[in-house]
């Protein structure tokens, strides 16, 4: 397996420290002590402390997307039928969760969220666009579903999709809170129940 590049290196190692006690107790000479890199190293790839706050929230919308292009690629194997497509989606999201034995490390756009005030306009912009994103994914999804299934109550498709990234998030951070790796899943499982039930016509 390759190394990562040193500027790879210098994300990892922000990511986890950022994961762990936010954007603004984490310093630059901290990242750069323990990436063994010079400060003028840091610079090289990263003008400043936005700079990298941007990068890092770019790359975590592409690996999330990567994530779910892949789980919805198998779902999409596994059913012909819209609805069934999405609740095989979600539990698979709810197993992949559950596999990650000492829980979600965190979402680095929430934690962005919590501290905006902290960074410039381009990498609030970066984080409005990963959440939207999620919101964009799911309404499609929900459309696809309804076209088959009316919803046997009404709902806004935006409000509907937004539910899902509330549901993923809060359940990252009450797992986190209970000291209760397995939470996040089981919040997950509770969302495909009401999906389920949302557009699974009444006799």
């Amino acid at each position: 397996m390759p190394r990562p590049s040193q500027r790879e290196q210098i994300m990892d190692i922000a990511q986890e420290s950022i994961l762990a006690k936010g954007f603004d107790a984490t310093s630059i000479e901290e990242i750069v002590a323990a990436a063994d890199v010079t400060r003028s190293g840091f610079f090289y790839h990263f003008a400043d402390k936005n700079a990298l706050a941007l990068a890092l929230i770019e790359r975590h919308i592409e690996i999330e997307d990567q994530i779910f292009d892949n789980l919805w690629a198998r779902a999409w194997e596994l059913s012909d039928d819209p609805l069934q497509r999405v609740l095989i989606g979600f539990k698979l999201l709810a197993e992949l969760l559950e596999d990650m034995q000492t829980g979600h490390p965190g979402c680095l756009v929430a934690t962005a969220a919590y501290q905006d005030r902290l960074f410039n306009q381009a990498v609030r912009d970066a984080n409005r666009r990963a959440v939207l994103g999620w919101r964009q994914r799911f309404r499609e999804m929900f459309e696809q579903i309804a076209e088959k299934y009316p919803p046997q109550d009404e709902v806004g498709f935006d409000a509907l999709a937004d539910f899902v990234s509330t549901v993923v998030e809060g359940g990252i951070v009450m797992a986190k809170a209970l000291g209760e790796p397995r939470m996040t899943a089981g919040q997950i499982l509770l969302l495909r129940q009401y999906v389920k039930l949302l557009f699974t016509p009444r006799d």
